[in-house]
């Protein structure tokens, strides 16, 4: 990918069957005039309709709103943020750039259209404290950066060969799926944390995100000729991930398995593909970058919303036979009957379970890969499929409790935030944070 500038992003916001907001500022399509006040957006018969107190639009395809200057902002009323997690709720959220409106099955799509690095400005702002080290805010810029215009790339792609993108692998007694960013198709990034939490300027954009992005402005992560896709998690739990033990079986040279600690960027310290190192890992309490209790780092990566969640590094979950049988044959769609037995046939390198066994009294199924697992076996998101099983009050060889005792928060692919936010408490420098996740990456500037 060759770029002179920085590109124009198009941000879905929200979906709604109504949509209120608030222009602070003027705003224009084409020649018509919108002055400072309250609309509204629904629709009705297939026709979206804009409401003002003056003002009426009727479109079935799209309405665009322009500002009159960069920094007009607007207000968008009950914005849903967390979707799927513990922490879900709705805010109202402002915006620089443009609006724009558009049809999606039966709802009304915000997509609000801003320029990267501005972008980039608020997902750092969104996703780190102010209070983060200079070098894990550069840090996080490449990654977000890269990340972004890689999937732009993907995108192209995925268009180009025509093909339906392939999440899933589905046989009788198999389940595999993997959740990327490549539904979106009417626009290019969601605002939450399905791709990377955008907030506008809801929040105050911190100095230091706004100097970590400049610092860094057109600064990426390449291998070869591309641009790398990047990811991040909370806390890989010791030992990260491969990208194809995650997503799509592509394998990526700049996203394999490394401990968590010096000397940087060294493979796995332990095999965690076997059951045993596993268990042992899991049930430890290994000296990585990630093991950290100091509020004042966690601080800078866990917002006051994530900072409720205090058992991250290593965590317990226990769960009734009733509840678990329940909550599975909720979320699968698949009555299991009793829950019997859990049991890990796959681990990935962070020890991560890739295909798990689940044995009822009426129905035995594999499940794969590790968000799918993770869906499964909780209400939002259980922290992660790094856990190892015990069962208790056992009756006719059915547990009346299951235990799942486990590692890390989220994937733990490419940059663990809390490991690289101990880096930088460390002094370690943002090139330095980046080799040690991301080998056989080179920084590379793309435009000024």
């Amino acid at each position: 990918m060759k770029l002179k500038k920085q590109p124009v992003l198009n941000v879905g916001i929200m979906a709604e069957t109504r949509v209120e907001f608030v222009l602070e500022t003027g705003y224009h399509q084409g020649p018509t005039q919108f002055q400072q006040g309250e609309y509204s957006v629904e629709l009705k018969k297939g026709k979206m309709i804009l409401q003002g107190t003056d003002i009426l639009i009727i479109s079935e395809e799209q309405i665009v709103l322009n500002p009159v200057f960069k920094t007009n902002a607007f207000l968008l009323k009950g914005v849903t943020i967390g979707i799927g997690f513990h922490w879900e709720k709705k805010e109202h959220q402002r915006f620089t750039g443009g609006i724009r409106f558009i049809p999606e099955n039966g709802k009304v799509r915000v997509i609000n259209t801003v320029h990267l690095e501005d972008y980039l400005k608020s997902v750092i702002s969104s996703e780190m404290s102010a209070t983060s080290s200079p070098e894990l805010l550069k840090a996080h810029a490449v990654i977000s950066r890269s990340w972004l215009l890689a999937q732009l790339e993907k995108s192209k792609k995925v268009a180009a060969l025509g093909e339906k993108y392939t999440t899933s692998q589905i046989s009788d007694d198999e389940i595999v799926r993997w959740y990327d960013r490549e539904d979106h198709t009417l626009y290019d990034v969601c605002a939450d944390d399905h791709c990377q939490r955008y907030q506008g300027i809801t929040k105050i954009i911190s100095g230091q995100a706004a100097m970590a992005v400049e610092a860094t402005t057109g600064e990426v992560l390449t291998a070869g000729d591309d641009i790398c896709d990047t990811r991040f998690s909370k806390c890989c739990g010791g030992i990260s991930e491969n990208f194809e033990n995650v997503w799509e079986p592509e394998p990526k040279s700049y996203l394999t398995a490394v401990t968590d600690h010096k000397p940087l960027g060294s493979p796995p310290s332990k095999n965690l593909t076997l059951e045993k190192e596993a268990e042992k890992w899991i049930l430890g309490s290994p000296d990585v970058f990630c093991n950290t209790t100091d509020t004042t780092v966690l601080a800078q990566v866990l917002p006051d919303f994530d900072r409720e969640t205090r058992d991250f590094f290593r965590w317990q979950v226990t769960y009734g036979q009733e509840e678990l049988s329940a909550l599975v044959k909720t979320r699968s769609g698949i009555d299991f009957g009793e829950i019997v037995k859990l049991e890990p046939l796959q681990r990935g390198f962070s020890g991560r379970i890739l295909r798990l066994k689940i044995t009822g009294t009426r129905r035995t199924m594999i499940v794969g890969k590790e968000l799918e697992i993770r869906k499964w076996l909780s209400a939002s998101h259980l922290y992660s499929s790094a856990f190892v099983v015990s069962y208790d009050d056992m009756h006719g060889g059915i547990p009346g409790k299951i235990i799942l005792r486990g590692a890390g928060w989220g994937h733990g692919a490419g940059l663990c935030q809390i490991g690289a936010a101990v880096m930088g408490e460390k002094g370690y420098s943002y090139d330095q944070i980046l080799a040690h996740y991301f080998k056989n990456a080179q920084l590379t500037k793309l435009y000024k």
